[in-house]
């Protein structure tokens, strides 16, 4: 029970956050990376420019993980590194020694590896892997692997929204914790209520603005 309030009152300190940096758009038409449309949309990017929202975030990040022995954060690039960086200096803090903070950066062959001299950072150390948010979770499951090769242990993954399918599902088998779950409304663009009602499809967010593109260019053929 204690667990569940402490949840459900991290999640209540966390909607604000999304809330004041327009996070999460609402009532609008989007194209989603798979194709699929929807009425919203988790703009995470719009959260990074506001320091002291992401640094609260973060902060609880490193709450819930404090007492995990994590020696290292991880992230992928580039959604990632922002998200590592501050959670290990929180973690440094509450733990009262240095957590080091790492990135890992994607391959041609949509693998991530650690370069820069990071993988020495790695190896026989207690990771905890960070990333912004989940639609597939395939980012953070390459960062995963990556960890693995090198003989890191995950301890856990922590990320600021969950929008996959199945939210009880782990990832490269270490579970998930995330700020906030986020279901969307999602259609298949052939079937998609808001084309049939003529709402604009939003160019500035999403996949929108290519979606309109490739139409017009098939219309052209």
């Amino acid at each position: 029970m204690t667990e569940a309030l402490n949840r459900l009152s991290r999640e209540e300190r966390a909607k604000p956050i999304f809330a004041k940096t327009n996070a999460i758009v609402t009532n609008d038409h989007f194209v989603y990376t798979n194709g699929e449309h929807g009425p919203d949309y988790v703009n995470k990017d719009a959260m990074y420019p506001h320091t002291k929202e992401i640094w609260e975030a973060c902060e609880m990040f490193a709450e819930a993980f404090k007492d995990k022995d994590v020696q290292i954060v991880v992230g992928p690039a580039v959604g990632g590194v922002i998200l590592e960086a501050l959670t290990a200096q929180h973690l440094t803090r509450m733990t009262g020694r240095e957590v080091c903070g790492v990135y890992a950066e994607k391959q041609a062959d949509g693998s991530f590896t650690f370069g820069r001299g990071y993988a020495d950072f790695i190896t026989g150390k207690n990771v905890l892997v960070t990333e912004d948010v989940l639609t597939t979770g395939g980012s953070a499951a390459a960062t995963i692997r990556a960890v693995n090769l090198l003989g890191g242990k995950v301890v856990g993954l922590a990320a600021l929204a969950d929008r996959r399918e199945d939210k009880t599902k782990d990832v490269e088998g270490v579970k998930v914790d995330a700020l906030i779950k986020v279901n969307l409304i999602k259609y298949k663009p052939d079937e998609c209520k808001l084309c049939e009602l003529g709402v604009p499809i939003n160019t500035k967010l999403g996949k929108g603005k290519k979606f309109l593109a490739d139409k017009q260019a098939s219309s052209n053929h």
